[in-house]
Parts: structure tokens; C-alpha cells; sequence
């Protein structure tokens, strides 16, 4: 008699970090009023139609590792989630991982997990403009999407899915504050789309996802949060005033990034106290204000090397001074 070995079955693992797409409001009409991060990743689950459908026959394991509005999105719960991250992707049976969050900070949270967890298993961030209780919430498709998308065999890396559209970690920005589309990919556009529950890569833009693993993501890791170096964003303007930069320096800051204007202009009233700045010991990186393209040609202060928003190379360069 012939034995025919069962297959074993994988798992998606499910992290909640709450958000709008958890968030509860006092009328169906509510949108802007509500309280975010009130439901658990169960509950949001539960409430998805078709949810075996998408998953293909794999178990769906979920934790709570938090319940934040995103915009108070802090070191410490990323740290744990990149932790979680990194358990569930060495697990041979786990095949990626779906992250509900809040829209404010989701791009951030996507580069710091881009840049710190080693794996080439897809990480799935998504996320609502609306609260659970609206009169038609968009968290549930969205929901439903990032499941279909992290069971795709193309699927790898960070990325983020809202509203039908794919965003890598790197290029993903929220452009708008009520639209259910809310994030665009800017000028490299998205990776691709969801249409009626399955994957549309954009062959046009096919260039690799990659995996931007940071040279001190095992830090990242292991310095408790408390302990990373502070970073700050300071934005060249009209009216700009160096006492800002020396305050943050008599604060103890460790690094700033600067948003400059047009292809990374700097104030001329921020140049001096920056070069002090340097002097003493901080690190500086440039960007531009810009929400397309990247700084070209020389410069006078070092620039973001991979084109970043300001508060993305800040992610960066707080990871390049951890110790």
C-alpha cells in the first residue's frame, strides 16, 4: 500500500497594532470623530467575509501587540513588533505576515520594518480611513486584500495594501487626510493592484521589492528603545530661525535630518548654526520638501542617499547611530 504524505498545513500570522481600522465612533456617520484602536485583531477578523477563501487553506494565527492611534506611534512598540516579526518569519510553516495599523505613521512603520527584519517572507501592513463602526468601513476589504496578497507566491518583503493598490515599504507616503485612497507611491507608482481578489503585479514596474536590510537591524533588536539615539526633522522655510537648531542641539539631540526646499536649499539663517551643529558632533542628512523626485547634483550638506522622506531618513539615520 502506497503512503501519501499529508502536506503540512502553513500558517499567516496576523499582528495588531490597532488604528482607525479598529476604531469605534458614536454614529455610523462618524469619520473623523472616533476613537481609534478600541477593537481587537479578532474582532476585526471576524467581522471579514470570504476570510477562508483568501487565506488558500493556510491557519490564521493573530496577536494583539498594541492599541494605538498611530499618530502616537512610539520606539518601544516597534521594537516589539519587529521582535514578533522576526519570531513568526523563522518559523519554517509561517508563510508572511499581515500587520493592522494606523494610517498616520504606517509608512514609517513600514521602512523601520523594511530596514530591520531579515526575511525575504512578505510583511503586510494595511490600514482604513474609516472606523469599524462607519456606515460602510473599508478596513474589512482591506483586511481581506492583505490576506490574498501575503499568500501570493510573489509576494516578498514590506509592502503596503490600501484601497486596491500595492505600495512598497520604500515608496509608500499618505497624501491624503479623509480620502479612502489615501497613499500613493509618488512617481515610481504602485507594485501592483488587488482586483477582485486576486494580484495584479504591474509589469511596467517591475523593478525588485528588495529587502533594505539595515546594517545595525540586530541592534535594533536588542538596545531597548529608551536607549536610541534621538533624531529630529527640521524643515527649511521662509522665516526660518537657527535658534531652533541650537535648541535641539542644547537638548542633546543626536541627529537631524533636514527637509530643504527645491533640490535640498537650506535657509541661509540654518547653515552656520548647522555647520556648528556637525561640529559638535551631530549628524546631519538633507532632503527635499518636495513630494516627488530626489536631490540631484552637489550640495552643501550631505544628502539622503536613497531620495527618503524627511521622516523616513529619520528612521535611518536613527538606525545609523544606534551603538
Amino acid at each position: 500500500m502506497q503512503v501519501v504524505a499529508s502536506k503540512k498545513i502553513q500558517k499567516v500570522v496576523v499582528l495588531g497594532t490597532g488604528g482607525t481600522i479598529a476604531g469605534t465612533g458614536s454614529s455610523v456617520s462618524d469619520h473623523t470623530g472616533y476613537t481609534a484602536g478600541q477593537l481587537s485583531v479578532q474582532h476585526l477578523l471576524d467581522a471579514v467575509p470570504g476570510l477562508q477563501d483568501s487565506l488558500q487553506g493556510h491557519d490564521l494565527v493573530c496577536e494583539q501587540l498594541a492599541q494605538l492611534d498611530s499618530k502616537d506611534m512610539d520606539h518601544a512598540t516597534w521594537q516589539v513588533l519587529a521582535q514578533r516579526c522576526t519570531h513568526w518569519l523563522e518559523q519554517a510553516d509561517v508563510v508572511g505576515i499581515v500587520i493592522t495599523h494606523g494610517t498616520d505613521t504606517l509608512e514609517e512603520t513600514a521602512w523601520f520594518l523594511q530596514q530591520v527584519v531579515d526575511t525575504h517572507k512578505p510583511v503586510v501592513l494595511t490600514c482604513a480611513m474609516r472606523p469599524a463602526t462607519a456606515l460602510a468601513p473599508d478596513g474589512p476589504q482591506n483586511l481581506l486584500d492583505a490576506l490574498t496578497l501575503v499568500c501570493d507566491p510573489q509576494a516578498q518583503a514590506v509592502m503596503v495594501v490600501c484601497a486596491g493598490r500595492i505600495h512598497s515599504a520604500r515608496d509608500v507616503q499618505k497624501v491624503h487626510p479623509y480620502r479612502l485612497d489615501a497613499f500613493s507611491s509618488g512617481e515610481a507608482g504602485p507594485l501592483g493592484f488587488m482586483e477582485q481578489g486576486r494580484v495584479r503585479w504591474c509589469a511596467s514596474n517591475a523593478r525588485p521589492m528588495g529587502h533594505a536590510l539595515h546594517a545595525q537591524a540586530r541592534l535594533a533588536l536588542v538596545v531597548p528603545a529608551a536607549d536610541w539615539p534621538w533624531v529630529a526633522v527640521l524643515h527649511s522655510h521662509a522665516g526660518a530661525d537657527a535658534r531652533q537648531v541650537k535648541a535641539l542641539v542644547a537638548a542633546g539631540v543626536k541627529g537631524l535630518v533636514v527637509a530643504g526646499t527645491g533640490n535640498g536649499t537650506v535657509h541661509h539663517a540654518f547653515l552656520t548654526s548647522l555647520g556648528q551643529a556637525q561640529a559638535q558632533g551631530v549628524a546631519l542628512r538633507l532632503v527635499s520638501r518636495c513630494t516627488e523626485g530626489q536631490i540631484v547634483g552637489q550640495t552643501e550638506l550631505q544628502p539622503s542617499t536613497l531620495g527618503l522622506n524627511a521622516f523616513k531618513a529619520r528612521v535611518s539615520l536613527m538606525l545609523d547611530l544606534l551603538e
